[in-house]
Formats: structure tokens, C-alpha cells, sequence
């Protein structure tokens, strides 16, 4: 199959809030309150891709946008100097194609600089630890709680890089 990768552009929100929207039906359906899930709206998904819009990677194909990726520098203080993938998203009908790991690639090329990377997982969402794993994140031992409906614990994942 192929994809392109690129830096999100404005005629792209809709897209982009499209397979954010799908791919938390596709993903957590299990994992998180089905209440929670079901309040979910392509709408508010827009209103978010609008409101950060920087450091987004989008992967294209069959002329639409199927994967995405945010990242920058790591919100959490424990890790200062630290680079984040903040999230990663692909529609599982273009799952098993390498579009996760482009634009993975692509995370890590724009986080160059950051001797270490993070990411934060669902506890219980297998496919996406075993995915992070390949890649070669491990977990660190920090987790929070968070509440989507009904409390759920999230799992932090990271990177070191190994500079020469």
C-alpha cells in the first residue's frame, strides 16, 4: 500500500478529526466507558484538531487522511528535556502497513534533539503496548488516573536514545 506523510494543513482538520474520532471507536471500545465513548463526536474532534494544530503529522491514502501524529516537548515535569509523541493514530483498516512506525519515524526525526521520548498508553490496550514495545519503549513505573467516563489508569512508555 502506498501513504505520504506531511505536516498537517488547514484542509486537513476534518480528516485528521475523522480518524482521531473512528479510531478511538476502533481502539477503546473495551477499555473505555462505552457511555464516554459514545459522547464522542467528529464535532468536538474538529474543534480539537483547530485548537492545536502545530506539530501534527498526517499520513494520506487512497487520497484521504488515515493516521496522525502529535508530538513536541514532554508535559510531564519528571521529565525535563524530555520529547513526547503525544498520540498516534491510525485506522485499523490501514493497520499492518507500516503507517504507524512512519510516522513514529517521523516523531522521533522532528524530536531529534530530546535524549529520551515518551508516550502514555491505556493500561489493558495490548495492541498499542505491543506496538510502543516493538519500537523499543519500555515502561518507566509512572502512571496516572484518569476519568473517561469511569476512572482508568494510563501507563507512561519511554525511549533513551543512545547518542556516541
Amino acid at each position: 500500500m502506498e501513504f505520504g506523510l506531511r505536516a498537517m494543513r488547514p484542509e486537513d482538520i476534518e480528516g485528521k478529526a475523522y480518524v482521531h474520532w473512528k479510531t478511538w471507536q476502533e481502539a477503546y471500545t473495551g477499555l473505555v466507558d462505552q457511555a464516554y465513548l459514545d459522547g464522542l463526536s467528529v464535532e468536538r474532534s474538529v474543534e480539537r484538531a483547530r485548537r492545536w494544530p502545530d506539530n501534527t503529522l498526517v499520513a494520506e491514502a487512497d487520497e484521504k487522511i488515515v493516521g496522525f501524529a502529535c508530538y513536541g516537548e514532554c508535559r510531564n515535569e519528571d521529565l525535563p528535556g524530555c520529547g513526547e509523541v503525544y498520540a498516534i493514530y491510525v485506522l485499523r483498516a490501514y493497520q499492518k502497513h507500516k503507517i504507524g512506525y512512519a510516522l513514529m519515524n517521523a516523531c522521533f526525526e522532528a524530536l531529534e534533539s530530546y535524549p529520551k521520548i515518551a508516550v502514555w498508553v491505556l493500561e489493558g490496550n495490548v495492541k498499542a503496548i505491543r506496538f510502543y514495545e516493538r519500537y523499543g519503549f519500555r515502561f518507566d513505573g509512572a502512571s496516572a488516573a484518569l476519568t473517561l467516563g469511569t476512572p482508568i489508569t494510563e501507563l507512561r512508555m519511554t525511549f533513551q536514545r543512545y547518542f556516541p
